[in-house]
């Protein structure tokens, strides 16, 4: 097959305005680097085109119509040769992007040149190929567009659950108690992660006792496992003892507030100094429930909206923390709403899995198409 390098094909320009140039009312897109359009109230270009953010992201988009773009945007036109369908060198872009990442040169931004892209090298097979190659890849982009959105469906359909049946958190439909009342009797049964000295790099070993991190809080990520302690230095931690059933919440940073339960099976550990820990009384409250709740605008305000830390997000004091109040309905109407919950999280579970397959598919083809 005959490899050409894109400069042959194409023509490429920038664009020529500032990213303040940018108009909320305006009708046109204005490509910037940013991944999503702005809008801008007139239009310098009407083509169909790849656009590639020559800096910050280095993200590439397709477009056909109007516009207008940044002046560290690149254009890409065909050169009218009859070689080239655009919507094909969109998808070798895409496949190109982390090439242009390594090639990207300067200090705190990152940049390319005009070089890295007419340099770039594609096979190219006739037109008639390349359209067959387009299809089968929007067929598949079409299937995991629907397959994300059927994921936030159901996850929608929970949060209307939750409403339907408890209606706002601070109606006063049922009695509310704080945190440090719905937790079992334990001094340790709300407790954040050890700060300073507490881990020294000689604590760390190959295998042992598990440092729960941000990470199984942000991702329910159970699976992960990193860093490991001994048994003595367990021991000595252990008021920071991790078990199954206990939650996890992020305590600092953008991913503040974001909450996973500890699965059955999983290890026994202690949490970092990230990681606030919370042990339920599972006859006042269920752990999904609470999950959910916690989960919850209000709750979140509530908790977060005060946040201390100079520019970093950060857990307020334990104090603050303890006397946050959660509404309590009587443990039958929490279980009606957990069960409902479990139902849902299966057919996630199942759509997650397709969603993998076909991504799995989606970038094995990119691989074999575009190498």
């Amino acid at each position: 097959m005959e490899k050409v390098k894109i400069g042959e094909l194409t023509k490429i320009r920038t664009g020529k305005l500032d990213a303040n140039a940018a108009s909320e009312a305006g009708k046109y897109p204005f490509f910037t680097c940013s991944k999503e359009p702005l809008k801008i109230s007139t239009y310098s270009y009407e083509c169909e085109c790849v656009l590639v953010a020559g800096n910050g992201d280095l993200n590439v988009k397709y477009y056909n119509g109007k516009f207008d773009a940044y002046q560290r945007t690149y254009i890409i036109e065909s050169n009218g040769s009859g070689k080239l369908y655009m919507p094909y060198l969109y998808y070798f872009m895409e496949g190109y992007i982390e090439e242009l990442r390594n090639q990207s040169i300067g200090g705190v931004i990152k940049y390319i040149k005009l070089s890295n892209l007419t340099e770039a090298v594609m096979e190219l097979p006739s037109v008639e190929v390349q359209k067959k190659v387009v299809e089968i890849l929007e067929k598949l982009k079409g299937v995991i567009k629907l397959e994300y959105e059927q994921i936030s469906r159901l996850d929608e359909s929970i949060k209307s659950r939750f409403v339907e049946l408890f209606g706002n958190i601070y109606e006063e439909r049922f009695e509310t108690k704080t945190l440090s009342q719905i937790v079992i009797e334990d001094k340790n049964a709300i407790k954040r992660g050890p700060f300073g000295g507490a881990l020294k790099k000689d604590d760390f070993v190959e295998h042992g006792y598990l440092v729960y991190e941000q990470r199984h809080a942000i991702h329910d990520d159970f699976q992960y496992e990193k860093y490991y302690i001994t048994k003595e230095k367990y021991e000595d931690m252990i008021g920071f003892k991790v078990v199954p059933g206990d939650l996890l919440v992020s305590c600092s940073g953008v991913t503040l507030g974001r909450i996973a339960e500890v699965p059955q099976g999983a290890k026994e550990g202690i949490i970092n100094q990230a990681l606030l820990k919370l042990t339920l009384d599972q006859s006042i409250m269920m752990n999904t429930f609470f999950i959910n709740q916690f989960r919850s605008d209000e709750i979140q305000e509530v908790l977060f909206g005060f946040s201390r830390g100079s520019g970093i997000p950060n857990m307020p004091s334990m104090s603050e923390v303890k006397s946050v109040r959660f509404i309590c309905p009587p443990i039958e109407l929490q279980k009606q709403y957990c069960s409902f919950v479990h139902q849902v999280d299966k057919l996630k579970v199942e759509v997650q899995g397709n969603l993998e397959k076909t991504q799995l598919l989606f970038d094995s083809l990119m691989q074999q198409y575009f190498g």
